[in-house]
């Protein structure tokens, strides 16, 4: 008797393993909408990268405003002005799913008006190494927009390719709101 349970286990464990999965067919509109998911993840990922990039150059910005506003003799009302500038850039910054070429070159305005600014405080003789450190980083944050804003639109391209190229069958699996092509940085024809 416990040698046929043990079998009969045995068996039911060999059967259960040796199932092959269902194979997709990928013209499905599952497997569409399955790609669909990848590819905006891909998206959300850049997205986010370069968004964590401008954060920390905003971080570093109020870091040399405070900076600043601690040396003897700093001009404490530009400073406060520069920091509420600073300040408002976040609320300034383009969104994902809106952005608009006059939006982002607005904010791409702001952001190097308050560098440049920025800049002249803290190349002035007697700026200490902390606030020429971070300056240097801002730099280098400032030197990546270009290229995370390339990967991005790489991302959104492919996104919204394959959701043109197969919009038909991704109507019938996904709500209506999220079929919509992603707004790019590159200018449009």
């Amino acid at each position: 008797m416990k040698n046929t349970v043990w079998l009969a286990l045995l068996l039911a464990a060999f059967t259960a393993c040796n199932r092959t999965p269902k194979a997709v067919d990928p013209a499905s509109a599952s497997a569409a909408k399955a790609q669909l998911s990848v590819l905006r993840d891909s998206v959300d990922v850049r997205w986010t990268q370069m968004m964590a990039s401008d954060d920390a150059k905003l971080v570093a910005t109020a870091q040399i405003l405070n900076e600043l506003e601690r040396s003897p003799g700093a001009n404490q009302p530009q400073l406060q002005q520069l920091s509420r500038a600073n300040d408002r850039l976040k609320a300034l910054r383009y969104q994902q799913l809106t952005m608009q070429s006059a939006q982002i070159d607005r904010y791409d305005s702001a952001q190097d008006s308050l560098l440049t600014a920025l800049r002249g405080l803290a190349t002035a003789p007697g700026a200490s190494t902390t606030v020429q450190n971070t300056l240097e980083t801002i730099g280098q944050y400032d030197g990546q927009v270009v290229g995370y804003r390339v990967q991005y639109d790489r991302a959104a391209k492919q996104f919204n390719n394959y959701l043109k190229l197969h919009e038909n069958q991704l109507r019938s699996q996904t709500a209506s709101g999220t079929l919509a092509p992603l707004p790019l940085f590159e200018l449009q024809e």
